[in-house]
């Protein structure tokens, strides 16, 4: 039998398409300034992780919260190694 009163219980993220997560972040903030092209520019770019389910991006909403709360925070710096290069609309081939 086991033992459930030491288990820790598990924190469900609240992964979002990055639609759901700019709908989310406008109910918290209808006059946001933030835009779906915004946020899907921040995944593509690698400063917020993405995860892909079939055909669509899912974002964790609280990690895009707290980039919003505190963008200059080192776990947002870009990794270069896996970031994609955009310039002026124009991604570099690799």
């Amino acid at each position: 039998m086991t033992n459930y009163n030491n288990v820790t219980p598990l924190k469900v993220p609240k992964m979002r398409t990055i639609k759901e997560c700019i709908n989310e972040i406008r109910e918290l903030d209808p006059h946001t300034a933030v835009t779906e092209y915004h946020l899907r520019q921040l995944t593509i770019t690698g400063v917020i992780p993405r995860v892909k389910a079939g055909k669509k991006y899912l974002v964790n909403l609280d990690t895009v919260l707290e980039y919003l709360q505190n963008p200059t925070a080192e776990k947002f710096k870009q990794n270069n190694n896996t970031a994609v290069s955009v310039v002026n609309g124009i991604r570099a081939v690799y």
